[in-house]
């Protein structure tokens, strides 16, 4: 057995004020009541809440009490994410890794920002693996990026074994989440440590799951915090075994027959992508998307309408004849 220490911290974050002293606080605690955690990973966007106003150069202050928190408390730390302005101005959702030494050894931009409503927020295009040494491989993915399969199949690829998951879901789509965590953890035969905030932060909801897809813990709406005891053997036995010792999904998608030529953006076979329209916010009573009736008098058995890119911005759909 490999045994290692991970805590989520499920706080409340505040939008119009810092919550660094809070976190370390929070951090505090957790390491007087937990002395045996190794790890302790927060919320998206904790630090300093939603607003991209708050964002922060490259190297901080802010960062360099972390770092300090870190080397005190002999744990690594990833203290959430926070909006970094980059050289040339563009801010990036940035989450550091900083190990028990104090050293921050990687940073990792959000690859999806949460577009058309996290306007202005550029993606960053860097994978974030480390390796804790004498315990595995652990990579990282910020909230909406786990909705996108191909960027934990990269990190696994890899041989990612943890995938921490900070994220901010304050929205009525965090069961969807919750049950893409779960599905991620199956389809890629690792652990997730699935950790929401609360008030500006989230609703909560946070979640360890593990190579099975069985939920080890699930927060509720309040504040939490969950040391979790993870074992990498159990990980890399079920990569060579298969789930409960069926699937083995990992080598079967190495031993594959197809390629796919879809993310060959050339290849023309995502055309249909082309046709959904913009990415931008819906209006009040937008009918986008809808299929709109074909006249009475042009119904005579099936009808195909062309594809439109306009303000429907539907793809062509049958319409069979009749009332």
């Amino acid at each position: 057995m490999t045994p290692f220490a991970i805590a989520g911290v499920q706080m409340y974050v505040n939008a119009l004020q810092p919550n660094v002293d809070g976190m370390l606080q929070r951090l505090d605690v957790l390491m007087a009541r937990f002395p045996w955690t190794q790890m302790v990973l927060f919320s998206e966007l904790a630090p300093y809440g939603p607003l991209d106003k708050f964002a922060m150069e490259p190297q901080n202050e802010t960062l360099d009490r972390f770092c300090e928190a870190a080397r005190k408390h002999r744990v690594w730390l990833i203290p959430g994410s926070m909006f970094l302005r980059a050289p040339d101005g563009r801010i990036l959702n940035t989450a550091v890794v900083i190990d028990p030494d104090g050293n921050i050894v990687k940073r990792y931009a959000k690859m999806f920002p949460f577009r058309p409503y996290e306007a202005g927020i550029s993606a960053g295009t860097e994978f974030c693996v480390f390796d804790v040494p004498d315990v595995g491989r652990f990579g990282l993915s910020i909230c909406y990026d786990i909705w996108f399969p191909e960027t934990t199949r990269q990190l696994t690829a890899q041989g990612v074994e943890v995938l921490l998951h900070p994220v901010l879901t304050g929205t009525t789509d965090r069961d969807a989440e919750l049950a893409i965590a779960r599905a991620t953890a199956a389809q890629f035969q690792c652990y997730v440590i699935d950790v929401n905030g609360l008030g500006a932060g989230g609703i909560g909801k946070s979640c360890v799951v593990d190579p099975t897809s069985m939920v080890l813990h699930q927060s509720g709406g309040q504040e939490d915090m969950f040391p979790i005891e993870v074992d990498l053997d159990m990980v890399r036995r079920q990569r060579e075994t298969g789930l409960k010792g069926l699937g083995q999904v990992l080598k079967s998608f190495r031993d594959r027959d197809v390629d796919f030529s879809v993310y060959d953006r050339a290849s023309g076979v995502d055309s249909f992508l082309n046709t959904l329209g913009p990415l931008e916010i819906p209006h009040q009573g937008t009918r986008a998307g809808l299929h709109v009736e074909v006249p009475a008098e042009a119904e005579i058995g099936v009808e195909y309408k062309t594809p439109a890119l306009g303000v429907a911005g539907a793809a062509a759909v049958p319409h069979t004849g009749g009332s």
